[in-house]
């Protein structure tokens, strides 16, 4: 089944699924900073564009397309996006 979410009053869409026992989803960024809380470990890959994000109070860091990081579950990130910027998340 595919799941359609939307947050931050559009700003990011997602389709979720399912694949080999794994959850995941594939969605899109718009141009702005958010604020995302996880529940579970995450794996972050940039599909196309670019991310900024920090985890906690750390440093930014800048991920162009092609890249991946991880995020701690029971935490969260903020993540900026200069332009639509698409992306996979794994929930490990």
């Amino acid at each position: 089944m595919l799941k359609h979410s939307i947050y931050f009053d559009g700003q990011v869409q997602s389709v979720g699924f399912e694949r080999l026992g794994r959850r995941m989803t594939v969605g899109v960024i718009a141009p702005g900073e958010v604020h995302f809380g996880t529940d579970a470990p995450e794996r972050m890959t940039v599909v196309s564009g670019e991310l900024t994000i920090r985890a906690g109070e750390g440093e930014w860091r800048t991920y162009p397309a092609g890249t991946q990081f991880e995020v701690a579950g029971k935490s969260g990130f903020d993540v900026r996006a200069a332009e639509p910027t698409a992306y996979l998340c794994e929930f490990l």
